[in-house]
């Protein structure tokens, strides 16, 4: 019989952990949060402000928290002592606290580790803690402020009536993120500009950098463009000085022409770049996203089943800090298997500033695990995933890598031209990550040797609008500026999407008419809110209070008494002015056709974003057919009109009103005929049996009046199986 119970969050843990504790432990989970705050008082926040202090009221969460609660205290009884091992976060620290809260816990133990291996779990048991009330009460100040801002905040969007459903103090920051940079597209003027080049016959390709006349030309031309490296989804191809005009870049190739070239100078160099840090959150989620095209979301689900299994360390950190017996495991690989790659010490990594706690970086757990065995065991996105995260720990304790960069400057007659090369010498840590350009090699040159022309040209080209983010480099703008935190990027970012406030379009997130909408009413009712500064100053209260430097309620109540409240006020006044403002001509996103065609004009049809279907879209004719629309059907897979009986649909295919069929059945409420009425659900036709008299189905009496077809007959949740008294077995024609 188990004599201690070890309550951990997810049931993914639960198998890995009785493995490594053994039969005298008793693991349960807690399914996340099993409490929130009440829904009551003013405004339904559930909690009060007084003065200088707050008075919250949590209740369980939901059926599934209560019953969560209720097997719990059964558990608890049962054993001599009670651990906490909810995850190593803030948040993890406020479910260890709700759990002593519910279940009425007198002492119980804490215990915190970031990787589910027996070494890890036994040593973090060896040494429980008290729960850290300073990371509570932050965890319990975001809480509330986040509830403080949606539930006071939305319901000055509902009167809009535009379909607008919340706001929030990360969420509506993002937002304005994404609407910022799709007014700049909206507004950005393309300029014409031509790129001038020359080619040798030596074996090389130069661009043109300025003239003669300008002193500091061959110093623009060493700065112009950047020595760093870059992934290889990010390279450019390598342009001139931009000439404005084709005249001028016409004049620029005669003069090429014109005159004979030769080397100006020569100059090499050879660099070091520096392994990249393991991965934290945010460069998790950006990686897989450009590596292997994983939403934020996508990247942390399976990273929580490799965490789970034991593979990983704890996924949600901002930390870039690396165990001693991590480092040493990583150089005794080196050494067996790369020993050139061996630095002379270990790489040590700046932590980010306001870094929450003093987290590991993202890593495996054992570096020796074969890829042979973790290939037959994971599936291929946790596989994939996991060989990310091995690659870069290893190459975060590699040797740097030695690049040698050569320029070379050329002149023909007044001009300059300047030719970039890079060979890469040692490669270092990119033979685990490759972040580098490829190699460019330069011919060897002699300076003032002469230089045979085989062609000068130019070539047209046109500035590009910013581009839209991505939803990994959202990720890294927000991280950037300081809104988040680690377990909040992939949620916010998808609640913007659930909100139908953004949408994804060839793998960018695009504002719609809606969250252009809501973000511009929000400039004008609570512009502070939208300011990334103003949001991170919130965060770093809240890291200030983690750290015990400041009392939660004391900062909550102060910031809603000095600046909420009033700008609430505020807001109201700008709502008539708003609704009395119709959207600016830019916020009107043009409809996105689909490649399927109108059945009566052959037009393509509109996709309409709609929540309510499985594909988040259904197809509309925005040509004039009334009435044409289709719906996705898994069962059929194809797009198909609401689904009606055949006796239901016009000669031209255009469903008409639903008919309904009469039974033998009575209403057992009122004795009318009982009438079959047909709905689609989920790509298939189903029956239901209701009352046929319409205007008594309007009665209370009648409300469980409604029987569903089954393999055995018609059924009622709440008045079971329909049985016919042999004298109401009567046929009525339809």
């Amino acid at each position: 019989m188990p004599s201690k119970l070890l309550i951990v969050e997810s049931p993914g843990k639960v198998k890995k952990l009785s493995q490594i504790l053994g039969p005298d432990w008793m693991i349960r989970a807690s399914m996340g949060h099993i409490r929130e705050l009440a829904n009551d008082g003013e405004d339904s926040l559930g909690f009060d402000l007084d003065g200088h202090s707050v008075r919250c009221r949590f209740v369980a969460r939901g059926a599934r928290g209560a019953e969560t609660i209720k097997t719990l205290k059964t558990a608890a009884r049962q054993v001599q002592t009670v651990v906490l091992a909810t995850d190593p976060d803030r948040e993890g620290e406020t479910i260890a606290w709700h759990l002593q809260q519910a279940l009425q816990l007198r002492n119980p133990q804490r215990v915190v580790y970031t990787e589910i291996t027996p070494t890890a779990v036994r040593d973090a048991i060896a040494h429980p803690r008290q729960l850290d009330l300073n990371l509570v009460h932050s965890g319990l100040c975001r809480t509330v402020l986040d509830k403080l801002v949606g539930y006071r905040g939305s319901p000055l969007l509902w009167q809009l009536r535009n379909g607008a459903k919340s706001m929030g103090r990360v969420q509506s920051a993002t937002l304005h993120i994404i609407c910022k940079r799709e007014r700049e597209i909206q507004a950005f003027v393309p300029q014409d500009y031509w790129s001038v080049f020359v080619d040798y016959a030596e074996g090389f390709r130069a661009y043109y950098r300025g003239n003669v006349e300008s002193e500091n030309t061959r110093a623009n031309a060493e700065e112009n463009q950047s020595d760093d490296a870059t992934s290889p989804d990010s390279r450019q191809t390598p342009e001139s000085d931009r000439v404005t005009s084709e005249a001028e870049a016409d004049r620029l190739v005669a003069l090429a022409q014109q005159h004979p070239h030769h080397v100006i100078s020569i100059e090499g160099k050879t660099i070091r770049r520096t392994p990249p840090p393991p991965f934290v959150t945010s460069t998790l989620q950006q990686a897989a996203g450009s590596r292997l095209r994983f939403t934020p979301e996508q990247t942390m689900q399976v990273a929580q089943t490799l965490y789970e299994a034991g593979l990983i360390t704890y996924m949600r950190t901002d930390s870039t800090a690396l165990s001693p017996e991590f480092c040493t495991q990583a150089r005794q690989w080196l050494e067996a298997n790369d020993p050139e790659n061996v630095p002379k010490k270990t790489t040590q990594y700046r932590q980010p500033k306001n870094a929450q706690e003093a987290h590991e970086a993202i890593r495996p757990t054992d570096l020796y695990r074969p890829s042979k065995e973790l290939r037959l065991e994971l599936s291929a996105d946790a596989f994939a995933l996991y060989v990310l995260i091995w690659k870069r720990a290893m190459a975060s304790q590699c040797q740097p890598a030695r690049i040698r960069q050569t320029k070379i400057v050329t002149q023909s007659g007044p001009v300059y031209w300047l030719a970039r090369g890079q060979v890469i010498e040692f490669h270092g840590y990119s033979k685990y990550w490759n972040n580098l350009s490829r190699d460019t090699e330069l011919p060897a040159l002699q300076a003032n040797q002469r230089l045979t022309l085989l062609q000068a040209a130019h070539e047209q080209k046109q500035t590009q609008p910013p581009p839209r983010y991505s939803e990994p480099k959202l990720v890294q703008v927000m991280e950037r500026k300081g809104i988040g935190r680690p377990s909040t990027y992939a949620p916010t970012i998808q609640t913007l999407k659930q909100r139908l406030y953004v949408e994804v379009i060839k793998g960018h997130l695009q504002p719609t008419a809606l969250g252009l909408e809501v973000d511009q009413f929000l400039q004008a009712a609570l512009p502070d809110l939208l300011e990334a500064e103003f949001t991170a100053q919130m965060e770093q209260a809240l890291d200030q209070i983690a750290a015990g430097q400041q009392e939660w309620q004391h900062y909550l109540t102060r910031w809603n008494q000095d600046y909420f409240a009033p700008a609430l006020q505020k807001a109201q006044q700008v709502i008539p002015q708003h609704l009395t403002t119709s959207p600016a001509p830019q916020a009107t996103k043009p409809v996105q056709l689909s490649r399927t065609r109108c059945p009566q004009c052959q037009n393509f049809l509109a996709k309409i974003p709609s929540s309510k279907v499985k594909k988040k879209y259904f197809l509309k004719c925005v040509s004039g057919c009334t009435d044409v629309v289709l719906f996705w059907s898994e069962y059929s897979r194809k797009w198909e009109p609401p689904r009606r009986p055949a006796s239901e649909t016009s000669p031209n295919g255009i469903s008409t009103a639903a008919k309904t069929h009469l039974t033998e059945y009575r209403c057992p409420v009122c004795q009318q005929p009982m009438e079959t009425y047909e709905y689609e659900k989920e790509g298939q036709l189903k029956h239901l049996l209701r009352c046929s008299d319409a205007k008594a189905r309007t009665n209370r009496k009648h409300k469980d009046v409604v029987y569903f077809q089954t393999t055995k007959g018609w059924w009622s949740p709440k008045l079971g199986e329909l049985v016919a008294k042999q004298n109401e077995i009567q046929p009525f024609s339809g």
